[in-house]
């Protein structure tokens, strides 16, 4: 925010809440744009499996049902609703992230010797998010192959990069 001669208070107040407001907008469509990302590679995934909606309700009964029904991934059925649920869930929680990567974005334009750091950060995010699986969820590895997972985490960050890259076409990272 920078101050310029002549401005009230009131003035900068509603152009800080205006910058807030963008950089969390844009967190939010970057985080739809990551979430869609991976639920149309899902998608296609089970398309060609000839399974539609398969992996988002293997997801959703993981995390509704805590992994109760998980017992025989063969004779699990599809589910429109369970996978409508899922996907809502993860939305949201894509919708997190792509706010936080916006304000990290931001604070890294600000202070470019943060940048490098913020970026090992996401790369440890999203490698961390399949040893979880590994750790957590080994059930749902089964059903699921896991490179398709890491390749579809890899297909979101991919897309919400060039979002933000656009986005903030001036960020400079310095190590």
């Amino acid at each position: 925010m920078k101050t310029q001669p002549g401005t009230t208070g009131s003035q900068l107040t509603t152009e800080y809440s205006s910058d807030i407001s963008n950089v969390y907008f844009e967190g939010i469509v970057g985080g739809i744009i990551g979430a869609a990302t991976v639920a149309i590679w899902f998608f296609i995934l089970d398309i060609l499996d000839n399974r539609p909606f398969y992996t988002p309700t293997v997801l959703g009964t993981a995390l509704f049902h805590r992994g109760a029904r998980l017992g025989t991934f063969e004779n699990l059925n599809s589910s429109f609703e369970m996978a409508v649920m899922y996907t809502w869930v993860h939305g949201l929680a894509f919708c997190v992230v792509g706010g936080l990567a916006s304000k990290l974005l931001a604070v890294a334009e600000q202070n470019v010797s943060l940048g490098f750091g913020i970026l090992l950060l996401f790369v440890a995010f999203d490698f961390g998010i399949v040893a979880a699986l590994f750790v957590f969820a080994e059930p749902v590895l089964h059903a699921l192959a896991w490179p398709a997972i890491l390749i579809g985490n890899f297909l979101a960050a991919a897309a919400m990069s060039g979002y933000f890259w656009r986005r903030h076409p001036n960020l400079i990272i310095k190590p």
